[in-house]
């Protein structure tokens, strides 16, 4: 009984086991069957976006720099000598006695700056708007990374549709030309219905090689932006939506406060301003006050130890430098006017963008529409003519191939479209500057 309850016990605890690895495998696959899984491996794995992580913490660390100037400074300080006199004489020559030196002495300085014409609180706001421009620059790569991913994982969708509406296509015209074989043999088509149905088979057979070869493209593209395995095609999902506003005006009122580029311009201007206010302050006296305390101590003197504490204050005035201050306050004059110039060519051109954004986005909502129309009246038409040649009615080998090859394009127009419209919200969400992985649903 006890071997029995002891075999119940394995066995529930193996079931168990299987249950928890079947689970865990389900939800391993469905995670990565989603664009999301992807965009997370992309911002995780992406080089250049690691740089820009490096890099925003560096220009935090430029703003503590800066800090220190309004802080004082302590310097610890010490020196020990010993030295030995020889063939010693007099002004007369005569010998003296060998003579040894021992000093040694300890300081202690503390410097405050008082003044400084306002130089270091400049710095200190340049390195502030150097912060939030590295932290933008990171926001800027991590949006292009997201669509970067979007545009490869849809692509590679429609590429891999391409492939299967091409391998179908390759056999249906097989089938044809089987079909139009025997019926040539009892004589209900001529040898040129069946050239026309072997002509359009090697076509098909051409446009399937060149549509399995844009597919592995698209697999290499893909690997390259997430930096993961191609996963299996027939799962990935293609449902995917973003928030996006309902009208152009509001996109443009958007991106005029959240587009990235409009953003580093505007930064890169405000820190001209301050590179400026920084050459003019090196024109101005600057004051500081110093600290000192110290202890010396002789062993071979007759004032063997001496303590000494000193206050200095220093006040200091650049006059002339060789020309050196103007030239630099020139050239930071002449940058300002230059970030001015380009910040206002940036915002020209963020309209321009956000008006070809949208217009795409609009346009390919319309296109989808129409290519959704066409392939269901090109399915209708194929089928019928299909039955009518099957029949053996009226409808010629040619009508035959003009169909399929109508019902093919339609399909692969839709697709396209599809590709198409998706990715023109994830750009249009990117000229806005409101693309990150929560806005995506």
């Amino acid at each position: 009984y006890g071997d029995h309850r002891d075999l119940h016990k394995e066995y529930r605890r193996q079931r168990q086991m299987c249950i928890r690895d079947r689970f865990f495998s389900i939800s391993h696959l469905q995670a990565r069957d989603n664009l999301i899984f992807y965009i997370e491996k992309a911002l995780e794995n992406n080089l250049q976006l690691n740089a820009e992580r490096k890099n925003f913490e560096s220009a935090k660390q430029d703003k503590n720099i800066s800090r220190s100037e309004f802080l004082p400074s302590i310097t610890l300080s010490g020196d020990q000598t010993s030295t030995t006199s020889t063939n010693r004489t007099n002004q007369s020559g005569s010998s003296l006695a060998d003579f040894n030196s021992d000093t040694e002495s300890k300081k202690i300085t503390v410097e405050q700056k008082i003044f400084s014409g306002f130089k270091g609180l400049n710095t200190f706001k340049k390195t502030e708007l150097e912060t939030q421009k590295a932290n933008l620059s990171l926001k800027k790569v991590e949006q292009q990374t997201i669509l970067d991913t979007a545009s490869s994982y849809f692509d590679l969708i429609f590429k891999s549709k391409n492939e299967k509406f091409n391998l179908s296509n390759v056999n249906l015209f097989q089938r044809q030309v089987d079909s139009d074989s025997a019926r040539l043999q009892k004589g209900e088509i001529t040898l040129t219905d069946l050239a026309q149905s072997e002509s359009s088979l090697a076509g098909a057979k051409a446009n399937l090689i060149k549509a399995k070869t844009e597919l592995l493209t698209s697999k290499t593209n893909f690997e390259r932006v997430t930096r993961e395995k191609t996963p299996d095609l027939d799962n990935l999902s293609d449902k995917v939506s973003l928030i996006l506003p309902n009208s152009f005006d509001k996109s443009l009122e958007i991106a005029n406060s959240n587009n990235v580029d409009l953003l580093i311009s505007n930064l890169d201007y405000e820190i001209s301003v301050k590179e400026l206010n920084i050459e003019r302050a090196r024109l101005s006296p600057s004051a500081s006050l110093n600290y000192s305390k110290s202890e010396n101590s002789d062993f071979s003197s007759t004032i063997d130890e001496t303590d000494q504490e000193t206050v200095k204050a220093t006040i200091t005035w650049p006059i002339i430098k060789g020309g050196e201050n103007i030239s630099s306050i020139k050239k930071s004059s002449y940058n300002k006017q230059r970030y001015q110039l380009i910040l206002q060519d940036t915002k020209n051109k963020i309209n321009t963008e956000i008006s070809n954004a949208w217009s795409k986005y609009q346009s390919s909502k319309s296109v989808l529409q129409a290519t959704k129309a066409q392939l269901k009246a090109a399915e209708i038409a194929n089928e019928g003519i299909t039955l009518e040649y099957d029949s053996g009615n009226t409808r010629t080998t040619l009508e035959l191939i003009q169909s399929r090859s109508l019902l093919l394009e339609a399909r692969i127009a839709f697709a396209r479209s599809e590709r198409d419209f998706v990715v023109s919200q994830f750009e249009l969400a990117k000229q806005l500057g409101s693309l990150s992985i929560k806005s995506i649903k």
